[in-house]
């Protein structure tokens, strides 16, 4: 029997190699899991009650209807968010286990702390982006306090405590930027969420706190008076009532517009994150979003992951900045 030369035989091995590699693929393919194939679970950093809260449940519900699979919510509270957040960054990337929490905790904590069980650059990857509106800034009608030049004014005079919904989060940062600015001494008193927050305000606790409008509108009725809202625009469920910027508070910090990201693993095939994504984007239209959205006051919709992801360029790098040049540091 002739013998090819070994150059040929090289040939014939590597096309059959190539031959059998492509029968082969379509099996492969078919023997990847189905996506999603069991429950998913939402883990949100804030206790039940808030904006975060509601946005999570929401999610859930349209998770749930758009693949038939369950979608879980589990409320993990505490340690500024750190225990929920690890939480996730420990997960499989396999698109079953997300976190809901608030822009400052994944944003600014990377410089407010000098030590975190993750690596926030590196651990998990957003998905989407929910806008907050514009946050109201309310005191005790007690004090007789109506702008926030005239917060000013009497924190100069009186002992001030700002109410925070999580530590090193935007209250934190306007108590201290003003501190800095105006000469005032404002305490941050820390809390797990914004209910207790502005229960506490409501009672004369703090002083001022900063939280979403619809938390604020629970306690409104109980002596309690907006003085302003962040941001670039006037909340639409509060049009007499101006922005910081209008009231000649200056610095790029009261303009910012942060938000609630929905974040996965790092390493959470694409594809699978693409899906998620739109789940947001389809569900910002149905009338049940449109609801959450009047009664919060949020006149914007989410954005989908390729605009989640433009954002967290531009504005992560103006956080962190914000964050460093105010020195704030939470251990």
């Amino acid at each position: 029997m002739t013998q090819l030369p070994l150059f040929q035989r090289r040939k014939v091995l590597a096309a059959g190699g190539l031959a059998a590699a492509s029968l082969a693929l379509p099996s492969a393919i078919a023997q990847q899991p189905k996506w999603p194939a069991k429950p998913i679970r939402i883990i949100v950093a804030f206790p039940p009650g808030g904006l975060t809260d509601a946005y999570a449940r929401l999610y859930a519900e349209q998770l749930t209807a758009k693949f038939g699979i369950q979608a879980i919510v589990e409320n993990k509270p505490g340690a500024g968010a750190i225990l929920a957040i690890d939480a996730v960054a420990k997960s499989p990337a396999d698109g079953y286990t997300l976190l809901m929490t608030t822009s400052g905790t994944v944003w600014q904590n990377r410089v407010l702390y000098n030590k975190l069980p993750y690596n926030l650059d590196k651990d998990l990857t957003p998905v989407a982006f929910y806008p907050s509106g514009p946050l109201i800034v309310g005191v005790p009608e007690k004090i007789g306090v109506r702008t926030f030049r005239e917060l000013i004014a009497y924190a100069k005079q009186n002992p001030t405590n700002m109410g925070s919904y999580a530590p090193g989060a935007y209250p934190q940062m306007v108590a201290d930027q003003t501190n800095r600015n105006e000469g005032t001494k404002i305490q941050t008193i820390n809390y797990r969420g914004e209910a207790p927050m502005w229960v506490d305000l409501a009672g004369g606790q703090v002083q001022v706190a900063i939280g979403s409008y619809q938390s604020f509108a629970t306690v409104q009725q109980r002596g309690v008076r907006a003085i302003g809202v962040t941001g670039s625009y006037r909340s639409p469920k509060l049009p007499d009532v101006p922005t910081l910027t209008e009231q000649g508070i200056e610095g790029r910090l009261v303009t910012l517009e942060g938000g609630l990201p929905v974040m996965a693993p790092a390493g959470t095939p694409e594809a699978v994150l693409q899906a998620l994504s739109q789940v947001v984007v389809e569900g910002a239209n149905t009338p049940r979003a449109a609801q959450l959205r009047e009664t919060f006051a949020i006149p914007n919709k989410p954005k989908n992951l390729k605009e989640t992801r433009a954002d967290w360029e531009r504005d992560v790098p103006v956080w962190i900045k914000l964050a460093v040049d105010l020195e704030i540091k939470l251990d």
